[in-house]
């Protein structure tokens, strides 16, 4: 994956040939030069670029470096590119990537396979028992109307719809920019233009999107280890060929570690299904992000300006010098330290619950929970995916200070009143709760099942009011009877 997000690379086309398809000659553009060489279409030298053929045989400049084999490939991919009308990103191509990537298998040599029926009861007899074992540990009920095994590319066709909603307002944030930086007289002139600029962008987001996506859903556990739901509602889902990766070299039993993963499976899908402002509160702080995205006009202008038509690779390097970042202004400050802040209070809670759940039932739980942690801090696999497709990457410190804040709360006020602070956002801790989480168990808060009960009483009684009139002569003896229990 590119280390900036949303970069504009396609990714290198391996030629059938082995290594004489990369060996070609550095002024040529080819492989040879670097990765994916000059053009950044992947098809060799352009005219005018120099290179064996470059101004003799244009079309063999341009193809030269391609196996005739991949000839159709290339045009077809060219064609997609070109003829796609829809959102900021191609999601068919993302889909079409995505799957590409998980047919070719994890680095280890991992391939992925259909879940068998052993597999699916397995991981349907851990959740279920997850389930019952959250019951007495936490106050918010089972989440979860359904137990699924996915294989890696179930989960892509099962979680691309929620990706979707994550990338696509960065993605229109960044094209509406791009666009604006042309002149309007540029603009009126370069209509056809700016299409296929659109279309190429849309088709070049696609392929970034696609290659995270396949990528991640190698090592991923289930259906919100990014701490978002981005699987269907109400599926709790687990994912048996990366669960044994997962646990392959602990020294765990395989069933011990399946259970713990339900465990934070089953506790995700509780809180998503019984917080019923969280999943809005966390993808519209997405947004908020996005509409801070500014690009770096000077950089993009300087580039379209000397953009010689012999040398797009000068656009294409421009774009990955990092042109994409985050306005410095206190709003968009504000949309970082919310999502980050929210995501950290979801996995902190989490954290805890299930900890609480398993310590006295899987001998093993201090070491998973340990594991996982470490592989936060070291920027596993979710972390990098959400900082590629979104610009954000967690602190893992936030979530271990979260897990101790919610720990605390569970020792001060049981566990219903730590689940209760779910009950609205304005009543959850804050960044700077974070940093004190015994301030925050221990400061007063008003009683808001009290408070509820009032304005409940009042709404009834303006109800009662309301009414009245309708009733004439005997609404005035309702009317004073009401007001003498309201003196009462």
């Amino acid at each position: 994956m590119s280390d900036t997000p949303f970069g504009f690379g396609l990714p290198p086309e391996e030629p059938e040939d082995g290594d004489e398809g990369k060996k070609k000659d550095p002024a040529g553009g080819g492989q040879g030069s670097g990765g994916q060489g000059g053009n950044p279409f992947g098809f060799g030298a352009l005219p005018g670029m120099g290179g064996p053929g470059g101004a003799d045989n244009p079309f063999a400049a341009m193809f030269g470096s391609l196996n005739p084999n991949d000839l159709g490939a290339a045009f077809q991919q060219l064609g997609q590119m070109l003829s796609y009308e829809g959102g900021p990103v191609n999601w068919d191509m993302a889909k079409q990537i995505a799957r590409q990537v998980v047919a070719q298998g994890t680095p280890d040599g991992t391939k992925d396979a259909s879940v068998g029926p052993a597999e699916k009861s397995a991981v349907q007899e851990a959740l279920r028992l997850a389930d019952l074992w959250l019951d007495q540990v936490t106050s918010l009920p089972s989440g979860a109307n359904v137990a699924v095994a996915w294989s890696r590319a179930e989960w892509v066709e099962a979680t691309l719809p929620a990706w979707q909603q994550l990338v696509d307002p960065v993605a229109e944030r960044v094209g509406t920019a791009m666009g604006d930086v042309l002149p309007e007289e540029m603009q009126a002139m370069a209509g056809p233009l700016i299409g296929m600029m659109r279309s190429m962008g849309g088709a070049m987001f696609g392929q970034q999107i696609g290659q995270a996506v396949g990528a991640l859903a190698g090592e991923v556990v289930g259906s919100t280890d990014v701490g978002l739901p981005l699987g269907p509602a109400g599926r709790a889902a687990l994912l048996p060929l990366n669960v044994e990766a997962f646990g392959k070299d602990l020294g765990v039993p395989s069933d011990e570690v399946r259970l713990y993963l339900a465990l934070r499976e089953a506790a995700h899908q509780r809180l998503f299904a019984h917080v019923p402002w969280l999943r809005a509160h966390l993808f519209g702080a997405v947004e908020g992000y996005a509409r801070g995205i500014k690009v770096d006009t000077s950089k993009l202008e300087e580039a379209v300006g000397q953009l010689d038509p012999t040398h797009p690779e000068q656009l294409q390097e421009a774009l990955q010098q990092g042109m994409f970042q985050p306005e410095d202004t206190p709003e968009q400050k504000a949309a970082l330290a919310r999502l980050e802040t929210a995501l950290a209070l979801v996995e902190g809670w989490v954290d805890a619950v299930v900890h609480e759940a398993a310590k006295t039932r899987l001998t093993s739980a201090d070491a998973l929970r340990e594991t996982l942690r470490r592989r936060r801090a070291s920027g596993g696999p979710a972390e990098q995916t959400f900082a590629t497709l979104i610009g954000l990457e967690l602190r893992p410190r936030r979530l271990r200070d979260a897990a101790r804040l919610w720990a605390s709360l569970t020792d001060a006020r049981g566990v219903d009143g730590r689940d209760g602070l779910w009950e609205h956002p304005d009543m959850l801790p804050t960044a700077t709760d974070l940093d004190d989480p015994d301030g925050f168990v221990h400061r007063e808060h008003l009683d808001f099942s009290e408070l509820d009960k009032m304005l409940g009483e009042a709404a009834r009684g303006d109800a009662s009011e309301g009414d009245a009139p309708e009733d004439g002569t005997e609404s005035g003896d309702k009317g004073g009877s009401g007001g003498g229990d309201g003196k009462e």
